[in-house]
């Protein structure tokens, strides 16, 4: 990974609406309730009042194909939870971000991450035990072509 794509960010504390799924493709189960949710709402236009971030919860386990995928949408605070959404808000953190362009999520995913990993490991920053993330910059539909950033947790 090149020196010069990563940047460090300092997250600033989020307010969330929080979608879940859980089991074979939670990503798409998830990002189907967070549509289902933000679309009508006109919160799907990626800008910094209505960012997309999400993560494994739980990850994978070894010989089982089910795990689960949890989705944030930033939210600001005229917007509620209502029966369908759960409000979460998360204290921010030090990250080192890295961008990633996605044609096949099975491979340049992880081969972004274990990149960023290693870049942390030769860089004078420590691993950090805030939540790893990935920041959705543009998505029409999960499953096309997209793009990510990595938020991977650090601390000096």
């Amino acid at each position: 990974m090149n020196e010069n794509e990563i940047r460090i960010v300092q997250l600033e504390p989020l307010r969330a609406a929080r979608f879940h799924g859980f089991g074979e493709g939670p990503e798409m189960m998830a990002w189907q309730k967070l549509a289902d949710w933000a679309q009508p709402r006109g919160l799907l236009d990626f800008t910094e009042a209505h960012r997309i971030f999400g993560f494994n919860n739980p990850n994978p386990a070894p010989g089982s194909p089910n795990y689960g995928y949890e989705y944030w949408i930033t939210v600001t605070p005229e917007e509620t939870a209502d029966a369908a959404v759960e409000i979460v808000n998360f204290p921010g953190g030090l990250y080192a971000v890295a961008p990633c362009i996605v044609h096949d999520a099975g491979t340049d995913i992880p081969a972004t991450w274990q990149k960023l990993v290693a870049w942390r490991e030769s860089s004078p920053y420590k691993a950090a035990s805030h939540q790893w993330m990935e920041k959705h910059v543009h998505v029409d539909m999960l499953g096309d072509e997209f793009e990510l950033d990595l938020y991977l947790p650090i601390a000096e």
